[in-house]
């Protein structure tokens, strides 16, 4: 930006932002000065000094004509020239000149400000020299408010008093002194002044003294935006939220600007550059006349996609299905935006970049096409990742995977999977295509074998499933996700066939499920929620095969909300209601009835311990649940704290009964990190029964719920 200051002002030299590095938003030209000039006249001629009668007769004469006879000596033609008494004159004595009595006085030393010697004694060349203490003295910010700012950033008040040498005091103050005009610069007082000194009084104290004169405030004037026609028109200028009356503020009118620069590109100006700001200042009338140009290029429209890079993870046909516009469409920097962010969703890059490409050819409606180019580098495309926990009646699980991203390109990815535990343990593998067909859109199958041990059932289980799924992404979090798919299991479990007598039998189910999910997501974080609500809807038609075929359907219903009663404290809740419908508790496989209890459940209660128990007091499950719970999150930093009142029943009904409901309190710490809260909670129960643990203690990564 340009300042220029009209008439008699003194050039100001920029406007800096109030730090301690200069960040230029403002300059200055000053008017073109201006020189008289007098006319010449080549008809005037000059007088001569002498006339030439005089200056020949001043010449030394030649005696004779012999050219080879010596001139005479200069001093006796001087002698000739001097007019002569008769006798020899005699030159008056000289005058000594009167001496000054200030010259005659020692001159003073250069520094004013004596301090100590730092003299390192002879003994010990090592010896540290001492500091020199001072003191700060700030003047004249008045009721500015730009006190504070400057204190912040004061090289003198950073140097808590002390120094090596005096030199570096002044070195100080002098950058506060330059400091003073940024910061008054920036905030539109552009008539301010710093002066920095030094002064020290009988007893040696050193202080620093910052004085400042802010002047005059200015304002913006007339601002002229200077750009050609847009669509709509006057789009510039309605994106630069600059008003007349404003006090020109570097930070504001940077943002300004910057608005401008992203605005055009999402109307489709996907070229537009923005010039370099021009002040006029004005102080008579303590304003600045604002313009600023800008070449806001062609109107664009999207066509093709080009793609490019040493290292490729897929081509530009798969781009193209990633992307959300369509081609024709007006050029929007949003959406060239959001297929970046899909490309690093993928995780199969090092690095990516998306840029657009002018191409002079014309598109429709008189816009010009625009190509997207992507210029990529493949990264490493294996990981392995692990996951542990502990709960109480689960025990410790401890769950690994390793993928390849993209073994079957574009993003087919084989994943093989481990889970050990101490009532727990099987593998899995699974084909995943990301982005199938179209965005978002993941189709997966796997196989799985795997074991469970717990105080409900044993069970063998082996199994195959399919499925069609949108979710939420740690960099994508959807505001609508679903899953459906289907899956059949051959479970060998051990189940008690008369509760009144405890007695088991293990039997081999043969079931087939076509689960159906959907949810709407309107928190605000995925793992870290603080405000918004979640709903999600399972539905699972299922049929066991043991004996007879048992058609039946599972569902579940889960509503969490989010809180925040302030920055630090923010309330969630939850609720869970659950049904098996159609079919008899005993009917339905032990690994596929309906339990409660333990850490993403009711705390205070071990796995599946909620609910019908037999003889043996173990649970053996129901065909309803309903649960509750209320918490208090409380963070400070990194860290937080936690209270909580989990309650719910399981029922043998298909109905949830509401009623013989059990509590669970507890407290638990959290260790917020980028990935999210690192969890610890220990709950106990209320009114304990028999055979209950007095405690619980649950482990984890994200948050309960």
């Amino acid at each position: 930006m340009i300042i220029r200051q009209a008439h008699h002002v003194r050039h100001m030299l920029g406007l800096l932002i109030a730090t301690a590095s200069p960040l230029p938003l403002l300059a200055q030209t000053p008017p073109p000065a201006t020189t008289p000039s007098l006319p010449y006249d080549a008809t005037q001629a000059e007088e001569p000094i002498l006339p030439d009668d005089q200056f020949e007769a001043r010449l030394p004469q030649m005696e004779g004509s012999d050219p080879a006879k010596p001139l005479p000596s200069i001093d006796s033609w001087i002698d000739q020239q001097m007019p002569s008494t008769g006798a020899a004159a005699e030159l008056p004595p000289a005058i000594e000149p009167a001496e000054e009595q200030e010259l005659a006085q020692p001159l003073p030393p250069l520094d004013s400000v004596t301090v100590p010697a730092n003299v390192a004694a002879d003994s010990d060349p090592n010896a540290k020299l001492p500091d020199v203490r001072y003191a700060t003295r700030i003047e004249g910010f008045g009721k500015t408010d730009l006190e504070d700012e400057f204190r912040d950033a004061s090289a003198l008040i950073d140097g808590d008093g002390k120094a090596e040498t005096a030199a570096m005091v002044q070195a100080r103050a002098q950058e506060d002194e330059k400091l003073a005009v940024r910061l008054f610069y920036s905030e539109g007082y552009y008539d301010a002044t710093a002066l920095a000194s030094l002064d020290q009084t009988g007893d040696g104290t050193l202080t620093a003294v910052i004085s400042v004169t802010p002047g005059k405030r200015y304002k913006l004037g007339d601002i002229v935006v200077q750009a050609g026609p847009t669509v709509p028109p006057g789009l510039v200028r309605d994106s630069l939220p600059l008003k007349t009356g404003d006090y020109i503020v570097a930070t504001t009118v940077e943002g300004a600007e910057a608005n401008v620069a992203l605005r055009l590109p999402e109307q489709g100006y996907a070229f537009a550059k923005v010039g370099e700001r021009d002040i006029l200042l004005d102080p008579a009338t303590v304003t600045g006349a604002y313009t600023l140009p800008v070449d806001t290029g062609p109107r664009g429209t999207f066509r093709k996609i080009t793609t490019s890079g040493d290292k490729q993870a897929f081509g530009a046909d798969h781009i193209e299905v990633i992307r959300r516009y369509k081609p024709g469409e007006i050029y929007d920097s949003r959406k060239v935006d959001d297929l970046r962010k899909a490309l690093v969703a993928t995780g199969l890059f090092s690095s990516v970049a998306v840029d657009p490409v002018r191409t002079n050819e014309a598109g429709p409606d008189g816009t010009e096409y625009v190509d997207l180019h992507v210029e990529q580098a493949a990264g490493p495309p294996r990981t392995l990742a692990g996951e542990v926990g502990y709960g109480t009646g689960q025990g410790f699980r401890a769950e690994g995977t390793w993928t390849h991203r993209n073994l079957f390109p574009p993003e087919g990815a084989l994943i093989a999977g481990v889970v050990a535990g101490t009532q727990e343990q099987g593998v899995s593998g699974t084909f995943r295509r990301s982005n199938a067909g179209k965005r978002d859109k993941t189709f997966q199958a796997g196989a799985l074998i795997n074991h469970q041990k717990y105080d409900a059932y044993e069970a063998f289980t082996a199994g195959l499933n399919i499925s069609w799924a949108r979710q939420s992404t740690p960099i994508f979090q959807k505001r609508w996700t679903y899953t459906y798919g289907a899956e059949i299991l051959l479970s060998n479990e051990q189940t008690t066939i008369d509760p009144a007598t405890g007695q088991n039998k293990r039997l081999t189910y043969f079931i087939g499920a076509l689960p159906v999910q959907v949810g709407y997501d309107r928190s605000d974080d995925l793992l870290n929620p603080t405000k918004g609500f979640r709903a999600s809807v399972r539905v699972s038609p299922e049929a066991s095969l043991q004996g007879n075929v048992s058609p039946y359907v599972r569902g579940t219903f889960d509503l969490t909300g989010y809180y925040p009663v302030s920055d630090s404290l923010v309330i969630a809740a939850r609720t869970r209601l659950g049904t098996i419908s159609g079919v008899s508790r005993d009917d339905v496989a032990p690994s596929r009835r309906i339990y409660a209890g333990g850490g993403g459940s009711v705390r205070g209660y071990g796995y599946q311990e909620l609910g019908p128990k037999d003889v043996n007091n173990d649970p053996i499950g129901g065909r309803s649940v309903n649960e509750f719970a209320v918490e208090g999150r409380y963070r400070f930093g990194n860290y937080g704290a936690v209270a909580f009142v989990d309650a719910g029943q399981v029922y043998n009904s298909a109905i949830p009964k509401f009623s013989d409901m059990r509590y669970g309190v507890g407290i638990g710490g959290r260790f917020y990190t980028n990935f999210g809260p690192f969890r610890a909670d220990i709950a106990m129960p209320i009114n304990r029964q028999p055979g209950e643990s007095k405690f619980a203690v649950y482990i984890g990564i994200g948050q309960a719920f």
